[in-house]
């Protein structure tokens, strides 16, 4: 297996040439917001609200995400990937007595309800090793409790700076704890038993983790360098939608974030789910104040209106923003149905538990499918109401090829499966064994979803094109350790079409949306009549931007 630490994938031998692309899943939503516990900036895959509620904590009432997330599950999804972020959130320290002075630990998790404990002893450890020590640390459910959720067991530490298992050294690899403060000069007291007939004892963890404040875009946003907030993404697992909850449960997400999750949804091949603002509270407003409204992305999608649902903690109904029940139904749909396909029946529909906040009239929902807004049902439609869902590009560009949900979603689907289908391809050396191979295996994938009915042809050669030669792989690819494939598909009009640069290079992979000539790309007549010039353009300009 070869493995690039720069981007964080794996390309494992049986993904190279000599097999079939693999279609990527296209249901894992990722969430974005404030936790009631669990690690932090670090994309967590969970297949259940219980295994959430394990990791980050159940429903907490200033936690939109813990709800968004049940509601994912309740209505069909089947796998999330979690991030939590923080506003000015303190971890807890632990407090180990050694002699005259202390040695402090700190959580690497913030917050009030992350409760460690740790023991200290001289098991194995010889008596001239007056330096070293044994410690046990655990994160239990509760103060006090005997439900062990982590445990890890650090032997023969010292606290000796030269020392080959110096305790600062040794807690850097630990998923619990840091050294913290100044180091104490002896080794910390062995940790008597606290309970009668207990045979280990245990110091728990102090009170001063503390929660932090609410949630600002600027946490949501974090930070690309850092891996932090939206760009904690780049190391996760692929992922198809996201969902950012609003900040509170009054205060949406701001348009700074909607922009920046976007732009990443692009770079990502993913879709936006998108909630409606707060105020738009009925049918009205939203059709009054959606044109003023200055967010429109064709990598975004809005579904109409919040949902009422039953809030556990507050024992009543209450309204929650309505995208992570919108991504568990986008989540259902691929169960049943292709991704370049719109779901019906009840399959479109809300399970029961979730209804609608407001009555949506029939008119008003046609109007606002019209403008791009996503009507929520809780009922199987007549299909003199039901429409192909669409991204909040259909109220900016009427015409645009990406107004519709489907045909979006099939192409960011493309895009990812021959990214990733193709990586073996930086391994190998450019020329044209290495272009037949490639061209042959993605015209293989194209032609599956061909004969699947994914594109608007009826014949191969108006629907697909695969280019994979010397017109965009030059000398000075070759040279610059980069090779690329050119690759086109119709998504609306037969002979129309979209196309694609996949660039390997150094261990990286990018997918890059470019222009070529629709007269030259049509009729079947791409692979003889397309411009060299053209081709070459498109590869140095990706070579550039690598």
């Amino acid at each position: 297996m070869a493995e690039s630490s720069v981007s964080g994938f794996s390309v494992a031998e049986e993904s190279g040439a000599h097999h079939a692309i693999a279609r990527v899943a296209s249901n894992v939503a990722a969430f974005i917001g404030r936790t009631l516990k669990g690690p932090v900036n670090q994309p967590v895959s969970i297949r259940s609200f219980a295994e959430y509620a394990q990791i980050f904590g159940a429903l907490w009432q200033p936690s939109t995400v813990s709800y968004a997330v049940e509601q994912f599950f309740e209505n069909g999804g089947r796998v999330a990937l979690v991030v939590r972020v923080v506003n000015g959130a303190r971890p807890p320290t632990v407090t180990l007595p050694a002699g005259d002075s202390f040695l402090t630990l700190r959580a690497l998790a913030p917050g009030s309800r992350e409760y460690l404990r740790a023991s200290v002893d001289y098991d194995g450890i010889a008596a001239t090793d007056v330096d070293r020590f044994n410690l046990v640390l655990q994160r239990v459910r509760a103060a006090g409790s005997e439900q062990i959720e982590d445990q890890e067991i650090l032997r023969s530490l010292s606290i000796l700076p030269d020392a080959t298992r110096f305790v600062a050294d040794a807690l850097t690899e630990s998923r619990l704890v840091r050294l913290h403060g100044t180091l104490p000069a002896q080794r910390p007291d062995r940790t008597p038993p606290q309970a009668s007939g207990a045979v280990v004892g245990y110091v728990g963890s102090n009170p001063d983790g503390d929660d932090g404040a609410a949630l600002s875009d600027y946490d949501i946003i974090g930070s690309s360098i850092k891996e932090s907030g939206i760009f904690a993404l780049k190391s996760a697992p692929p992922f198809n939608l996201l969902c950012i909850p609003p900040l509170t449960r009054t205060q949406d997400v701001g348009l700074s974030s909607l922009l920046v999750a976007a732009r990443f949804c692009r770079d990502h091949h993913a879709i936006l789910i998108v909630d409606p603002p707060a105020s738009w509270r009925d049918p009205k407003s939203a059709l009054e104040q959606f044109p003023k409204w200055p967010f429109r992305s064709e990598n975004a999608a809005m579904f109409y209106p919040r949902i009422a649902a039953y809030d556990r903690l507050r024992g009543r109904v209450e309204t929650f923003a309505s995208s992570g029940a919108a991504a568990g139904l986008i989540s259902r749909w691929d169960d049943n149905w292709p991704v370049w396909a719109a779901a019906e029946g009840d399959d479109a529909a809300l399970r029961p538990g979730l209804k609608l906040s407001g009555v949506v009239p029939d008119v008003d929902r046609v109007r606002l499918a019209q403008l791009g807004i996503n009507v929520l049902s809780t009922v199987r439609l007549p299909p003199r109401l039901s429409s192909s869902p669409r991204t909040l590009a259909a109220g900016a560009v009427a015409t645009t090829d990406w107004r519709y949900l489907s045909s979006r979603r099939l192409a960011l689907f493309i895009m990812a499966s021959i990214a990733s289908g193709t990586r073996w391809m930086m391994f190998e050396t450019n020329g044209p064994d290495l272009w037949r191979r490639a061209r042959g295996q993605v015209d293989a994938f194209l032609t599956a979803l061909f004969h699947d009915g994914a594109f608007v042809g009826r014949a191969a050669e108006d629907s697909f094109f695969v280019i994979c030669d010397q017109r965009v792989n030059d000398a000075v690819q070759a040279a610059a350790g980069s090779v690329s494939l050119l690759f086109g598909f119709a998504a609306s009009r037969p002979g129309e079409f979209h196309a694609c640069l996949v660039t390997h290079r150094g261990g990286t992979s990018r997918v890059k949306s470019v222009s070529v000539n629709r007269m030259t790309t049509s009729q079947g007549q791409v692979t003889e009549e397309i411009e060299t010039a053209i081709l070459r353009g498109i590869a140095a300009e990706a070579l550039e931007g690598a």
